[in-house]
């Protein structure tokens, strides 16, 4: 008899819903992550509170051993004010995109979990968790299925070194 593989559950911050190339941009993510025996694990696609949802991705994250947070573009807007009213107000006539705001929370609950976070980003998306410099984690662009083969091979790198950690800390409890 065969024994089951087994998967170690990841936290991937992700919204719902997805354009088709964000879509097909989350199935190459989720493809690396099975590829490794990682299992994405994430409210509101594949499992749904019974909870206030904030406690339930808490409960969700406290059994996963790494976290994925993916900014897709939820919103746009053709231009804007940064800071409307302070000295350092800044308009820009370009588009500003933000991602679902449950990134950043996600985001912050993995970090106080001490857990091995890999953080992928859209074009445009700027601001909290996807700022350089906010924390330790490198921030990726997000991967498209139009990406050359030499992209991909870098992006499997990428995962395997990011789920040596993952590894290391389920293993390590």
């Amino acid at each position: 008899m065969d024994l089951p593989r087994i998967q170690i559950p990841v936290f991937v911050s992700c919204q719902s819903d997805l354009s088709s190339e964000q879509e097909k941009s989350a199935k190459l993510i989720q493809s690396c992550l099975q590829k490794l025996r990682l299992e994405w694990r994430a409210l509101g696609r594949n499992e749904y509170p019974d909870e206030l949802p904030l406690r339930e991705v808490l409960r969700m994250i406290k059994h996963c051993s790494g976290g994925v947070i993916l900014g897709f573009e939820q919103f746009r807007a053709p231009s804007g004010v940064f800071k409307r009213g302070t000295k350092k107000e800044e308009q820009t006539n370009q588009p500003v995109v933000m991602p679902t705001p449950w990134n950043h929370l996600e985001a912050g609950i993995l970090f106080n979990q001490e857990l091995p976070i890999l953080i992928f980003k859209e074009e445009g998306i700027k601001g909290g968790v996807f700022d350089v410099g906010t924390s330790e984690v490198f921030i990726h662009r997000m991967p498209t299925s139009k990406m050359a083969q030499s992209a991909r091979d870098s992006l499997e790198m990428v995962f395997q070194k990011w789920s040596a950690k993952v590894y290391s800390h389920y293993y390590g409890q």
